[in-house]
């Protein structure tokens, strides 16, 4: 199967990679002249070949627009912010899993200062992003917006809305599913932080199906993936 790979444009059937990318491509997936690969401009996939390889720009020349892929369901993740070399994996495996958009948040047991410090990761958090959809073949890239506040997540719109909670009195998810379900629907997942909701948190969900993965206590990255992977299991194979 084909490697993917993103480009910031296509112009006249032409798309560069330049810098440390280009670098990484030719020194060690040993990328060369004449070869075929598979390029997305964050709109469209081509087969393209490379036209020419260096150690600072590789040139791809268009060969063929490639069918879209079929329509699914939109999925967002709002993540409670947690120790970010435990956020950054969670958005490696969110992005594999094909979630749109991640939306970072401070919930009131996320440590101090994550936050602020969440402001300056951005740009390293959509490398981590770009890296995991080439990786997994993605058409699009997912969308990792600047953290917002508890109150604008839960005033997302969002055609079915699930709040993860570690209540035994929350509903499984599995059974929370609903019956209808559309490759149109839009789906956000809401995940709290490492020490768990408070109960002026949980008073917030009233627009939200409260619903648990079971009896065991996960991680707050272990508790997003595997819910992802339920979720997005459940639309596509509708």
């Amino acid at each position: 199967m084909r490697r993917r790979f993103f480009v910031d444009q296509i112009r006249n059937g032409r798309a560069e990679i330049a810098g440390d990318e280009a670098q990484h491509l030719t020194r060690v997936l040993r990328v060369e002249a004449g070869q075929h690969y598979e390029i997305s401009d964050n709109r469209d996939v081509y087969l393209a070949e490379i036209e020419t390889s260096g150690k600072r720009q590789v040139i791809f020349r268009t060969i063929e627009k490639l069918p879209p892929v079929a329509a699914q369901a939109r999925l967002v993740l709002a993540a409670a912010l947690v120790k970010f070399d435990h956020f950054e994996w969670m958005i490696g495996k969110a992005t594999e899993l094909g979630v749109d958009a991640i939306v970072p948040f401070p919930a009131a047991r996320s440590e101090r200062g994550l936050a602020l410090a969440a402001r300056k990761r951005l740009e390293r958090w959509r490398r981590i992003a770009l890296e995991a959809s080439q990786q997994s073949r993605r058409a699009h890239l997912p969308v990792i917006e600047a953290p917002a506040s508890f109150e604008d997540v839960l005033a997302a719109p969002a055609d079915r809305r699930f709040a993860l909670d570690e209540d035994p009195k929350a509903s499984p998810l599995l059974a929370a599913l609903p019956q209808s379900r559309r490759p149109s629907d839009s789906i956000a997942v809401l995940i709290g932080p490492e020490g768990g909701w408070t109960d002026q948190e949980r008073e917030c969900f009233a627009s939200w199906t409260r619903v648990s993965l079971g009896p065991r206590i996960l991680r707050a990255e272990t508790a997003a993936i595997a819910a992802l992977a339920i979720l997005r299991a459940a639309w596509d194979l509708r």
